[in-house]
């Protein structure tokens, strides 16, 4: 991977639906050459796909919370399946600490949130956080730039 396709990477990370032509103007390249290099750049699996974001709050998901499990190692067959069919599960991360598991979900009511909490608990015990407010991210990895390209 070269700066042209760090300097392409950091561009569709901004908006995904930037015209090639734009991208090849600011990559000083042809844009059949630019729609070769993200076909090469997903092939890999470095660019591994397009979102839309939305507010969550507008679709009517007021409540955002971090839920912490305590999960055992001989449980992570049965649990990784049903997690993953939890519509309302963005995120599940295996971490370190006192928890196996760190959970971000978002449901439209406390209710719905101490419901899901409850399926939880058969798989260990849990602590959860609603969020107030978010002041920073979700946001994409920075990409380091070539300065020569990045004009």
């Amino acid at each position: 991977m070269d700066s042209i396709d760090k300097r392409i990477i950091s561009i569709l990370q901004e908006n995904a639906r930037t015209p090639l032509k734009v991208i090849a103007e600011k990559t000083y390249l042809s844009s059949p050459a630019v729609s070769a290099r993200i076909d090469r750049l997903e092939k890999e699996g470095i660019i591994t796909g397009y979102t839309a974001k939305v507010n969550m709050v507008k679709l009517g998901y007021h409540i955002t919370a971090f839920i912490n499990l305590e999960v055992e190692p001989s449980q992570k067959v049965e649990f990784y399946p049903y997690i993953e069919s939890c519509t309302n599960v963005l995120e599940c991360n295996c971490v370190t600490g006192d928890y196996s598991m760190l959970i971000k979900v978002a449901f439209a009511s406390t209710t719905g949130l101490d419901h899901f909490i409850g399926q939880l608990q058969k798989y260990g015990k849990t602590s959860t956080q609603i969020v107030f407010s978010t002041h920073a991210g979700p946001r994409d990895v920075k990409v380091d730039l070539d300065e020569s390209v990045s004009k």
